[in-house]
């Protein structure tokens, strides 16, 4: 689903509180038990939180043989690996309060890493989900970018892996997401919720997070534990 700027910046307001846990009640509360978290094996890589705009992309393993050269013919190569087979057109496309979310199919590969991280936070993303590896992660943890993923990776792309397609459905970790779904990340995982459903799994997130606020409140003021963000109205 396409949502004008106004909706984006509507919808962020809704979550701005709100937790993955705080989502997954929501999306329970409208039926969804068996969808829409991620396995356990998706973490952060370091703590952290992010919303945002599914912005989807697929890749595949490569099946074609890897030529027999070193060096400099490497280098060439590779350049050609890079403006041919692993691209990434999506990355031109970024806009504010995305979050690329990519099927990797789950290849230890860095897809991602340093450098093209930032070249999206600088168009706007507001973090990445990987279904597959990630490198230079002391780099993208110096850089402060939120990124979660199934596994950290040594391998560069070229000879690994293959773009296939970007703006469709996907698989990630089990999940089927699509452009324009809600994506909630923090320190216990990633939760997405159907853009349709948005709307409705922010009434009951919001009504479960304000309760656990308010309990929680109480029981700082019992321990003379000084408020934080966390238990703020």
């Amino acid at each position: 689903m396409q949502w004008t700027p106004s909706q984006r910046e509507e919808i962020m307001n809704l979550w701005q509180k709100l937790r993955v846990a705080d989502t997954r009640d929501g999306l329970d509360w409208m039926g969804y038990h068996h969808y829409g978290s991620m396995s356990p094996r998706m973490r952060p890589l370091w703590r952290t939180r992010a919303v945002g705009f599914a912005k989807t992309a697929r890749y595949i393993p490569y099946d074609k043989p890897r030529p027999d050269v070193t060096g400099q013919a490497y280098t060439e190569w590779s350049n050609w690996y890079y403006g041919h087979i692993c691209v990434y057109p999506w990355l031109m496309e970024i806009e504010q309060y995305d979050f690329p979310v990519i099927d990797m199919s789950n290849i230890n590969v860095g897809l991602m890493g340093s450098n093209n991280t930032m070249e999206g936070v600088r168009a706007g993303a507001v973090g990445y989900v990987t279904f597959g590896g990630v490198r230079d992660t002391d780099e993208i943890i110096l850089q402060k970018i939120p990124f979660w993923s199934t596994m950290v990776s040594q391998p560069m792309d070229q000879g690994r892996i293959q773009y296939e397609s970007h703006n469709g459905k996907i698989n990630c970790d089990g999940v089927c997401v699509s452009p324009g779904d809600l994506v909630v990340a923090d320190g216990d995982g990633v939760v997405v919720v159907p853009s349709e459903l948005i709307t409705d799994v922010a009434k009951w997130a919001a009504r479960e997070n304000a309760g656990d606020r308010e309990a929680r409140r109480k029981l700082y003021a019992d321990l003379g534990l000084p408020p934080d963000e966390s238990v703020l109205p």
